[in-house]
């Protein structure tokens, strides 16, 4: 038996009944469809889902967003929080619109998070060719502006007749719940073939359940990674954002427990045990603690469970300083169960946690390390308690109505719920974040920091909230991160999507001033001033009222001037039904606590200015401290 669609009509038809399924829990795997309609998309996906709507309104929930750009987010964000099980798919029209989704395709492919991207394209037909927003490429007649999504995709098909959408969602389906190969999956979608119709057979619209596995470890490898850790005097485990989607924050707690080896996060794995339990140390690497730091350095074993080894996680290869130091690393992908020479266990993190467990049977740290661990957090603990609740030394040499950025996070932090979220991802905040705050939820911080793309934290946090709707969402953003794109405000009005913004101005770009004075540059085009007389941007401070801007919205915008009105509005927005704001401005001189650590960040080799110069001379000693990593993790290193 067929049934007559539009490849339209059939794509949302068949999205509506897939499902995705791991440990006998099973779920809607395409929970809705994000978009915004133009010529390229309204007449073929816009009336296939305006049909499905009126059918059933709950096959396939439309949402209308307000940048492109920002809808991917949103659904890179839900897919986080429901641990890669279910996720949006994003449509936009032909040119620009689709090309403004390339971003955000490349920040879920980054951080290994299943996006389905239905960007429209050109005539398949070429009927009329060049059409509105088609770039004609003089050497081939088969390239668009869509192909731009290539590089940034797990996958890739461009439907350019009927037959062959079966296949493309085949395949789209098997990657985006495949949890090595998952990240943004792109189909383009020909305008003219949006709306063309063909005979599809009945079997194709039957409901499919996709299992998501758990690869378990081989035994042989299992017993050597035993051996090897048996082995280690001064081991770290170094925690991922694969503990979280594998769900095994209580395998690791179990782990750790039993083998007393403490563990460290990355941004992404923040949160993989409590801030206080007894084998945390807390952040690991350029925006780590001092405590997690000074073990990484006199590490003999780093045992990396779902991590991807980022340059902030290692502090550019100096973060782990024994010549002889080995690496083990618990990860279902080989790509990256492979890195710094490590023995790969590639496996399900929660299984591979078991049975490394297992494996090891009594075996555990000396007294002396895990004595010397807990010391160490717990003087971090007193640098916390002290960003939080700065001295007057510090706070006395604040302008009136100034608070320190250490303060905002403190105060969140210390009135939110333990399952309350919160959701940054570029400037200065989320290395703030990753070493101060105290997460107490594994699901409580949700920092992007793979793409660390300015402009995600609204459209994330809409993401966040959609995906856990008990769960009060924090969105720390920044003036410059928020002037990059707020439109997903009037989204979060139109659905009551409750968000609480917290949006610290500091008149510039902090983040990259700090970096850009720490280099030798001066704090050059940094701050947020008007071109005086000479030239140059260093005079009064743009009048920008960022509070106004978000009222304009329809926001609800509290604005505080100190640390006891901040305090009540995060208790005002808590009671709150719907978005609201906060406005709080901060001192941006004023930064949180040393790492005690390094990122590589090339400083010129000549320059005539002489705070280059000796920020030349300085990152020519820390280069020094870097390491390959490349010895064997096995036999005599």
């Amino acid at each position: 038996m067929t049934v007559r669609l539009t490849v339209a009509q059939a794509l949302v038809r068949f999205l509506s009944v897939q499902y995705s399924e791991r440990d006998g829990d099973r779920q809607r795997l395409i929970a809705g469809c994000l978009g915004i309609f133009g010529h390229g998309n309204v007449a073929g996906v816009g009336q296939a889902l305006l049909q499905s709507e009126l059918e059933d309104p709950k096959a396939l929930p439309y949402i209308l967003s307000r940048n492109e750009q920002a809808m991917v987010h949103t659904a890179a964000a839900f897919a986080r929080t429901r641990d890669r099980l279910q996720t949006y798919a994003c449509t936009a029209s032909v040119g620009p619109g689709s090309t403004n989704m390339v971003t955000g395709a490349a920040l879920a492919t980054v951080n290994r998070l299943p996006v389905l991207i239905l960007p429209s394209d050109v005539f398949a037909t070429r009927v009329a060719t060049p059409v509105l927003q088609e770039l004609e490429s003089f050497g081939a007649g088969d390239i668009s502006v869509n192909d731009a999504f290539r590089p940034v995709s797990k996958y890739f098909d461009r439907i350019w007749r009927p037959e062959q959408l079966p296949s493309a969602l085949m395949n789209a389906m098997r990657v985006l719940t495949d949890p090595v190969e998952t990240g943004a999956v792109t189909l383009a979608l020909p305008q003219d073939v949006q709306a063309e119709s063909y005979d599809w057979p009945d079997e194709l619209f039957a409901e499919r359940t996709w299992h998501v596995s758990r690869p378990l470890p081989e035994a042989s490898v299992v017993e050597r990674a035993a051996e090897l850790l048996r082995s280690a005097e001064r081991p770290l485990i170094v925690a991922g954002g694969g503990v979280h989607y594998s769900g095994a924050e209580d395998a690791l707690r179990e782990f750790a427990e039993r083998t007393g080896i403490p563990v460290a996060e990355t941004q992404a794995g923040k949160g993989s045990l409590r801030f206080d339990h007894p084998r945390s140390v807390g952040a690991v690497g350029s925006t780590g603690t001092t405590a997690a730091n000074e073990l990484a350095r006199a590490a003999d074993v780093v045992i990396g469970i779902g991590t991807r080894y980022s340059d902030f996680t290692t502090a550019s290869r100096t973060a782990f300083q024994d010549p002889r130091v080995r690496f083990l690393n618990l990860n279902v992908a080989r790509f990256d169960g492979g890195k710094h020479a490590g023995l790969p266990i590639v496996a399900d993190a929660r299984e591979a946690l078991v049975s490394l467990g297992s494996a090891l049977g009594s075996w555990s740290v000396g007294d002396q390390y895990t004595s010397r661990a807990q010391e160490l957090a717990r003087n971090w603990n007193g640098t916390v308690d002290a960003t939080f609740n700065p001295p007057a030394e510090v706070t006395d040499k604040l302008a009136e109505g100034l608070l320190t950025q250490g303060e905002v996070i403190g105060a969140v932090n210390e009135l939110s719920e333990p399952s309350d979220v919160v959701v940054c991802a570029a400037g200065s905040m989320p290395g703030e974040l990753h070493k101060l705050w105290r997460t107490r939820d594994p699901k409580g911080y949700h920092v992007e920091y793979g793409y660390s793309c300015m402009g995600y934290e609204i459209a994330g946090g809409l993401g966040v909230r959609l995906a856990a709707p008990d769960r009060d969402v924090f969105v720390l953003v920044g003036d410059g991160s928020y002037l990059m794109m707020s439109s997903e405000l009037a989204t979060a009005v139109q659905e009551n999507i409750k968000i609480i913004v917290v949006l610290v101005q500091n008149h510039g770009f902090a983040s990259i001033g700090a970096l850009s004075e720490s280099l030798g540059s001066q704090r050059f085009g940094t701050a947020y001033r008007r071109r005086t007389g000479d030239g140059r941007l260093d005079g009064e401070q743009l009048p920008i009222d960022l509070a106004a801007n978000m009222r304009s919205f329809g926001l609800e915008v509290i604005d505080v001037h100190s640390r006891p009105e901040l305090e009540k509005a995060i208790r005002t927005a808590k009671a709150a039904d719907g978005p609201i704001a906060i406005h709080v401005s901060t001192d941006p001189l004023i930064g949180g606590p040393d790492s005690e650590s390094w990122w590589d960040v090339p400083v010129s080799e000549v320059s005539e200015l002489q705070s280059t110069r000796a920020a030349s001379a300085a990152y020519e000693e820390s280069k020094k401290t870097q390491r390959p990593y490349l010895a064997p993790a096995e036999g005599d290193s």
